[in-house]
């Protein structure tokens, strides 16, 4: 983002700010949030949606710089490397952790903001064998990029494909810069530092619709007891914290979606299809089991670093 539009969009954050309040009651510390498409109109009337910009304005401290020129690592003969398209908001890219499609069904237009899930039992965490994928009390799922290998077994498990690979930045080109992993995975954290001291995060800040809610999730519970609309999210992938509402079915928004896509590369552009979690399947819960160990182990080892990191200073 150039600096003209960087201050134009911080402006803009700043002022929808009012229309939400900042505050969480942390009696109930598990949290999830309601994306309402009845309301959310995509913010047409400005260069970027709210959302996407202010979740770019918050994490550009965590945007990787890649070592060039990014070098293929064994076996692969390929890597992947956005660095020239840090200004792409038309999908999920490692500089882009939310975004906003677009479909027409009938007469309607339909905007749905994307990013994490933020699964109840999320695959990506039981399968990353480095460990470095954790979830907090408030349910915020995020990946520890300074201490990812960059092996995207988070992607291919995650139902949605939702973290994105940078190469050239990561532990691995200290490690074994040929030979493991290729790069650091990045996605939404749901703004957890934000959670946690009791704040919301920016893309409801930021929303002037007022069509993202974060709240405990007992409230948002209640409030979907005596909800007449399609709603999406609540058993997918075995429960996530991240519900959308809709006056249209999803199945027609998914539909809608794949002919939008078809014949095209759908990465960073994820479904709305009806899932089940994969470790249902037993031959996946299996390779959970066996990873367990090995993610522990390194889990530990990179906790003692930080800490005689923390000590040192």
């Amino acid at each position: 983002m150039n600096r003209r539009n960087f201050f134009k969009f911080s402006a803009v954050g700043i002022a929808s700010s009012m229309f939400a309040d900042t505050a969480i009651n942390l009696n109930s510390k598990k949290i999830m949030s309601i994306i309402d498409l009845d309301l959310c109109d995509g913010c047409e009337n400005l260069g970027i949606p709210a959302c996407v910009n202010a979740c770019k304005i918050k994490n550009a401290n965590r945007f990787p710089v890649p070592k060039q020129p990014v070098m293929d690592y064994w076996p692969q003969k390929k890597h992947e490397d956005y660095s020239n398209q840090k200004d792409n908001i038309s999908r999920l890219t490692p500089y882009n952790f939310t975004f906003i499609q677009s479909v027409e069904i009938g007469n309607k237009k339909v905007f749905v903001p994307r990013r994490c899930m933020h699964c109840d039992n999320p695959p990506c965490q039981k399968l990353c064998p480095f460990g470095v994928i954790s979830k907090s009390d408030e349910g915020a799922v995020d990946i520890d990029e300074k201490f990812c290998f960059g092996g995207a077994k988070c992607r291919d498990i995650c139902p949605w494909g939702i973290p994105q690979r940078q190469g050239g930045v990561g532990l691995y080109l200290k490690v074994a810069p040929k030979f493991a992993g290729g790069g650091a995975m990045f996605k939404c954290d749901m703004c957890a530092d934000l959670l946690a001291k009791g704040e919301k995060p920016v893309c409801q800040k930021a929303c002037p619709k007022r069509a993202i809610k974060f709240a405990p999730k007992d409230e948002i519970m209640a409030l979907l007891k005596n909800e007449k609309r399609e709603i999406y999210g609540l058993n997918e992938n075995g429960g996530t914290s991240t519900i959308y509402l809709s006056s249209v079915k999803f199945e027609a928004i998914n539909e809608a979606l794949n002919k939008k896509f078809e014949g095209k590369n759908r990465m960073g552009n994820p479904h709305l299809k009806r899932v089940r979690n994969p470790l249902e399947n037993s031959q996946m819960l299996a390779t959970a089991t066996l990873i367990a160990p090995l993610a522990g182990a390194m889990a530990a080892g990179i906790t003692v670093y930080k800490n005689i990191k923390k000590d040192a200073k």
